[in-house]
């Protein structure tokens, strides 16, 4: 084991002995150390290409978080920072990038001899992206950061792998701090995982998954908006056990493309959900939550900015006082 810089987690853990990527025969999935040249490639780097590699230790498995970002340099530092300063010593960090055009790809470099691998190149959106990493991992776990997002605090791994998790949990999720563009925070409560017939019950930047279940599955490219939720929901129904970790795992920036695009994001939901569960009960359900989004899209237009800004104050001021009364 070599320590190369202890600042960091991906660095605190390494060694030069290359991995062996063994495929066995009842191996449904692969496993790449690095991807070979795709479309528009713009380089590749890391602590890989200078031959150091990851492997997990007893009581100490590899972690492994994706990042994806296309013309992300607004927000993809403070990500890279988030993962970089956990406090957990084995992580093995890969960043897929579809190939941007602004100063995304010098922020990677930045940070290349800390990350273990990246790539630049075409991809066919999210989800193609987020399998690339897949196919990269040689973690235990698998975890997806977006650029923008990032873990809620330094020890946010550390706290759920300080005990070994018992073998029949295939993904462990907790909660969210949901941040808005005007700075207005909340936390979103991950619901019961029985609840996923209706939607995502908790964030994917909020949960870890079994590298071998990642893998196997991957994410489907049928669907643009919800494929996150066919994968999460398909392996419930498959009888895949959940384990809910009660702390807030992650934040992440509302108005990213599940927020933008809402409508169909809950369209995509409902095909999916009526795949395993189509009746009145489901239909009903989605129908409102179709309702409700339509509604907020044009109340959003008739109150004007500046009524939207004074409503959030107003909020602010009111959760303040009340916490000094608690206080």
């Amino acid at each position: 084991m070599i320590c190369l810089d202890e600042r960091y987690s991906t660095t605190r853990c390494v060694t030069t002995e290359k991995p062996e990527i063994i495929k066995k025969p009842q191996d449904k999935f692969e496993t790449l150390l690095f991807l070979p040249p795709g479309e528009g490639r713009k380089g590749e780097g890391g602590l890989r290409t200078r031959g150091y590699f990851k492997k997990s230790y007893p009581n100490k498995p590899l972690i492994s978080v994706i990042t994806v970002v296309l013309n992300g340099e607004k927000y993809l530092e403070e990500t890279i920072l988030s993962v970089l300063n956990q406090t957990y010593d084995n992580v093995e960090y890969i960043i897929i990038d579809g190939g941007s055009t602004d100063g995304t790809l010098d922020l990677i470099k930045k940070y290349e001899h800390a990350i273990d691998y990246w790539v630049s190149e075409k991809d066919r959106g999210i989800y193609d992206a987020m399998n690339k990493g897949i196919v990269l991992a040689t973690g235990d776990w698998i975890n997806f950061m977006n650029a923008g997002d990032g873990f809620y605090d330094t020890e946010s791994i550390l706290k759920i792998f300080t005990e070994s998790i018992e073998e029949v949990y295939g993904v462990i999720y907790g909660d969210t701090l949901i941040i808005y563009n005007n700075k207005l925070q909340r936390i979103s409560k991950a619901l019961p995982i029985e609840n996923i017939n209706y939607g995502m019950v908790f964030s994917h930047q909020s949960c870890f998954t079994r590298s071998h279940i990642c893998k196997t599955k991957k994410f489907s490219l049928d669907f643009r908006f919800a494929a996150d939720f066919h994968f999460f929901i398909s392996l419930y129904k498959e009888g895949v056990c959940f384990l809910y970790f009660p702390e807030v795992i992650s934040y992440m920036r509302a108005g990213g493309l599940s927020d933008t695009y809402r409508l169909k994001v809950i369209s995509e939901y409902e095909i999916i959900s009526k795949q395993y569960e189509n009746n009145t009960k489901i239909s009903l359900a989605f129908l409102f939550k179709k309702i409700d989004q339509k509604a907020r899209i044009i109340i959003k237009k008739l109150i004007p900015n500046y009524m939207t800004e004074f409503i959030i104050r107003i909020m602010k001021y009111r959760k303040h006082a009340e916490c000094n009364k608690r206080a």
